[in-house]
């Protein structure tokens, strides 16, 4: 004959396994769900990234002329960039200008 508190403890834990599928089932559809969620996200952020920056190409300054005369003109920046990306001759000037600056704000 079976141990009956042996058999009630077998109960008991198949139980115990039983709840702890049911949570990893509905954990593991939670985690496909948002999975599924940001593989959609990736996807748009690229396209809109393409698109972003088709638009700010086309946005950029084509060199011009003045007088009959090729010039160069600024390139392209994004609000942040620091004008150390600037071509070097623009950062010359950017550094003369900021020296009369403070030479006219001077004791």
């Amino acid at each position: 004959m079976l141990d009956p508190e042996l058999l009630e403890r077998i109960t008991a834990r198949r139980a115990e396994l039983d709840d702890l599928e049911e949570q990893l089932a509905k954990q593991l559809t939670e985690v496909r769900a948002e999975r599924d969620e940001l593989a959609v996200a990736e996807r748009v952020l690229e396209r809109m990234t393409g698109q972003l920056a088709e638009e700010r190409a086309s946005a950029r300054p084509m060199p011009g002329q003045v007088g009959g005369r090729a010039v160069k003109l600024i390139p392209h920046r994004e609000p942040g960039v620091k004008e150390d990306t600037l071509p070097w001759d623009y950062q010359r000037l950017i550094a003369a200008v900021q020296q009369a600056a403070r030479a006219g704000h001077g004791p």
